[in-house]
């Protein structure tokens, strides 16, 4: 019997996250389940410096993980709109989606989640990208694909 490998086209993951303690935890969870974190920043000026920095040297960025408010006086849908301009999907968390999140953003994962969620989530935001219809985890609302 032969098994196929799955298509990955998520692999390398920006956190955008003003909270350490959450930040640090995404970044090991995210590791851990076998994608590199390129960066973590806590806020949109940072995210895009590194952004723009990664596409000028051909390495780029598959998915930003964002949370809602940040450091600073931009939010994480403000990240997710500039994003969605480079062609980089941002997936959000947050208490509560943000009503224009879904003109922006992949998606939005509840907060609080646990690992297996977020992994679940990150794995359902791929097969969205992919065009198939994934299985939800608990928490993840995800919205149309569209192209800029």
């Amino acid at each position: 019997m032969l098994f196929s490998k799955r298509k990955q086209i998520v692999k390398r993951v920006l956190v955008v996250e003003d909270e350490p303690l959450t930040a640090f935890d995404n970044e090991v969870l995210i590791e851990a389940a076998g994608y590199e974190v390129v960066a973590t920043c806590d806020k949109v000026r940072d995210a895009l410096a590194t952004l723009d920095a990664l596409a000028l040297d051909g390495s780029g960025v598959d998915l930003i993980l964002s949370d809602v408010k940040l450091n600073g006086e931009r939010s994480g849908v403000d990240l997710a709109r500039l994003a969605k301009e480079r062609g980089v999907p941002v997936l959000l968390v947050t208490g509560r989606c943000p009503d224009d999140a879904r003109d922006v953003a992949i998606g939005c994962l509840t907060k609080p989640y646990t690992d297996k969620v977020l992994k679940e989530a990150i794995l359902a935001v791929e097969a969205h990208l992919l065009g198939k219809t994934p299985k939800l985890p608990k928490g993840l609302e995800l919205f149309a694909v569209t192209k800029e």
